[in-house]
């Protein structure tokens, strides 16, 4: 095929501009950063709205107020990167607490209230750049909160990953180590590890017979048995 103007368009326009967006209209735009835990969400984050406050834009970062693992204000990354934070109890204080700011950020988004999405939607829609980060899987592997809607509504949505401590390919997932079943448990090492789909599959068919029970032992009488196991 000849290397026409067409062609060569094809061949070098890039799949992702970091910048779309029309500075003639008065509308912002929503960035979702998702993963497992472990994968570098915060960190990310926070480089991104430390570069809009050297660049002198007006940031405002909110963080749910449950989350008090590292500090109370501050929003820190598991490598102790930090940035000053507003704890919030709901999304609807967002909408209240952002006005005359040029770039919001809001990290553990999965702990918020549904209405987390039409606040960051209000927030755009305003002229904001709305900087979300937040865990896209809870630890059973299923969407979190409301995660999902936020991707599906942000035009900009970047998944980073963690490496598995099992593998040592990429994860995904963040397992629980411990036998809580609550849904928001917060923790760190001890209670969760990233592992991928192949890892994460593995240890929680693992967990699934552990809680298996035995209503009849003569169910495992020796017929049942795998031909290798039998006497």
């Amino acid at each position: 095929m000849p290397h026409t103007a067409t062609t060569k368009a094809l061949y070098f326009t890039p799949m992702f501009l970091e910048n779309t967006v029309n500075h003639e209209e008065q509308f912002g735009w929503i960035e979702v950063i998702c993963g497992s835990m472990f994968s570098g969400k915060t960190e990310e984050l926070i480089r991104r709205l430390k570069r809009a406050q050297f660049a002198r834009q007006r940031v405002e970062i909110f963080k749910p107020a449950l989350d008090v693992r590292y500090d109370d204000e501050m929003v820190v990354s598991h490598d102790a990167n930090e940035i000053r934070s507003t704890p919030v109890p709901a999304a609807a204080n967002i909408r209240l607490l952002a006005d005359g700011c040029d770039v919001v950020g809001i990290d553990e988004a999965q702990f918020f209230d549904d209405e987390i999405v039409s606040v960051c939607n209000d927030l755009a829609n305003k002229g904001i750049r709305v900087v979300v980060a937040g865990l896209d899987m809870d630890f059973k592997g299923n969407p979190f909160g409301p995660m999902p809607a936020l991707m599906a509504t942000a035009e900009y949505v970047t998944k980073v990953h963690a490496v598995c401590t099992r593998t040592g390919n990429l994860a995904n997932y963040s397992f629980r180590k411990s036998a809580n079943d609550k849904l928001v448990l917060l923790g760190e090492t001890e209670e969760y590890e990233p592992l991928s789909r192949a890892a994460f599959y593995k240890a929680m068919l693992r967990e699934k017979v552990k809680k298996m029970e035995v209503n009849n032992p003569e169910e495992f009488s020796e017929k049942n048995l795998p031909q290798d196991e039998k006497g």
